[in-house]
């Protein structure tokens, strides 16, 4: 059966599952099978064990002179390597060809010759196809040109692909196609394998650091019976033994809290949580972020020690604290800037004295095209109206990393209320690139207080707030056993990724997005 041609390859519709291809390579596998039935080999074995790596040979080999490895082959000294994986390019010449497999490190060449391999084998290998996952054995030396191959002495199919890799010059071109078969992605794209290790990378980082600095990893329950924590629309599901609905957390927040007030001083999960909201370039409704909280920190602590928890998970990463995000420059080196909310307007806009007047802040805010209308804005408070003002004019000049602090007591349910100021809390809010990248106070650990603010969030919610707050009872009664003065932030880890690999979307940094069901 002749081999598909990489223009043939190039050319097959990914997802059309009868197309000439991918019907060939059926044909191949049923052979296969065939001969399985016989008595022959399996056609899908599982007892090779590579007992190398193609970065671990190169990182070895590449600098050994050619001629040393060929003395060695004529010495009967020759270095032996065993390697199995994809076969992403093959060029057959005849009684020798070159083939060029993938494993989980990179890439290394194959030389393979009908002399070494025998005749039958030989020829099974130009019916082979580019996908395919081969397993090598053989001795190392250097080709004319330099490059480190495997002279293969053993050859077998370990797994047949059914399906055309794509082009090998282009990849997956559909951005979309990308996310979906992030499968595909990983095998064609080697900056799509270096961004999720280097998230991978990250995620060790953070939590190394958090364990050399005290804090204990804990698990929170992903099931809630009240959403809470967070200011979000949850996702409901229904738990049928126990007959009653559950919501899918938006935060671990209260959970965490629950812990400080049973004794472990410091906590922190890196959590994976779910908010039926919008989905942009930046918001996917399943998200990774992490939680901590420090008894007898404040959310000055607090915003002291997250500063240096992303400077040292950035050179942790990638070796720097000057980054480049979009084309442009974002330095971690220098102290994070620390603004007040109205100094942040005041700075970045040019309202002056109109930041205190509610008639003119609905006005701008109108011409700015929000989605509330006038008869909306106009029932919120002065407060309310300046978060949102900041929100729309503000946020996106936030480039370098910047700490915005004091927000209004209405808009922070769990937030200790300043002592001096009791309109604002001790709460603070991280920006870098125009971006939220945390989000941490000093906790309200008086009982009475959360409970009457839990009833206005209740009857906020009552009044059509989706993303308003339960009355939740129990955490309420965790406070009055007593919590220590207590600092806790959150980290999105989803946006501090986008950050660290220059993405420019989230969906770049989530191995598997969320996206609409593909239609039947």
């Amino acid at each position: 059966m002749n081999q598909p041609t990489e223009s043939a390859v190039a050319s097959s519709t990914p997802g059309q599952d009868e197309n000439r291809l991918i019907a060939e390579r059926r044909a191949k596998l049923q052979a296969l099978r065939d001969i399985q039935k016989a008595g022959g080999p399996v056609a899908f074995p599982n007892d090779f064990k590579p007992k190398d790596r193609a970065a671990l040979l190169h990182q070895a080999h590449d600098a050994a002179d050619g001629a040393e490895l060929e003395r060695c082959v004529v010495d009967g000294k020759a270095i032996q390597a065993g390697i199995a994986g994809r076969m992403m390019l093959r060029r057959v010449m005849g009684k020798a060809s070159f083939a060029t497999i993938q494993d989980g490190t990179g890439r290394i060449q194959l030389y393979v010759t009908r002399d070494a391999i025998g005749a039958e084998a030989y020829d099974a290998f130009k019916r082979w196809d580019l996908g395919d996952i081969v397993a090598a054995e053989g001795h190392l030396f250097k080709t004319r040109t330099g490059e480190l191959s495997v002279h293969v002495t053993h050859l077998r199919l370990l797994t047949k692909s059914l399906r055309p890799l794509p082009d090998k010059f282009h990849g997956i071109e559909d951005q979309e196609l990308k996310y979906r078969q992030r499968y595909v992605d990983l095998i064609m794209d080697s900056a799509t394998r270096a961004r999720f290790t280097l998230r991978s990378k990250t995620l060790t980082a953070v939590r190394n650091y958090m364990l050399a600095h005290d804090f204990m990893e804990v698990e929170t329950p992903m099931l809630h019976p009240i959403p809470g924590g967070a200011n979000a629309k949850p996702f409901i599901t229904h738990h049928n033994a126990l007959d009653q609905d559950m919501y899918l957390r938006i935060a671990p927040e209260l959970y965490l809290k629950r812990l400080i007030v049973g004794g472990f001083e410091r906590v922190f999960e890196i959590n994976r949580s779910f908010r039926n909201e919008g989905i942009s370039v930046r918001h996917n409704p399943e998200f990774t972020m992490m939680e901590f909280y420090a008894a007898y920190w404040n959310y000055r602590d607090q915003m002291n020690f997250t500063e240096q928890l992303l400077r040292h998970t950035a050179q942790a990463a990638t070796g720097t604290l000057q980054l480049s995000y979009g084309g442009q420059a974002v330095d971690l080196a220098q102290p994070f800037r620390r603004l007040t909310i109205r100094d942040a307007i005041a700075t970045h806009t040019d309202i002056g004295a109109q930041l205190d007047d509610a008639a003119a802040l609905v006005d701008r805010l109108l011409k700015r095209h929000v989605r509330e209308s006038r008869e909306k804005l106009e029932r919120m408070s002065l407060a309310r109206l300046q978060v949102m003002y900041f929100e729309e004019t503000v946020e996106e000049q936030l480039w370098q990393p910047t700490f915005i602090m004091n927000h209004p007591t209405e808009i922070s349910p769990l937030a200790r209320a300043s002592d001096t100021e009791p309109e604002i809390t001790e709460r603070f809010e991280l920006y870098i690139t125009g971006r939220e990248m945390a989000n941490g106070f000093s906790e309200l650990n008086d009982a009475e207080d959360q409970a009457a603010r839990f009833r206005a969030q209740a009857t906020a919610k009552e009044a059509g707030d989706d993303e308003a707050m339960y009355y939740d009872a129990d955490f309420v009664r965790a406070l009055e056993y007593g919590m220590p003065p207590t600092s806790g932030c959150g980290v999105g880890l989803d946006r501090l990724m986008m950050l660290l690999t220059d993405s420019p979307s989230i969906r770049d940094v989530i191995l598997f997005p969320t996206l609409r069901r593909e239609a039947d």
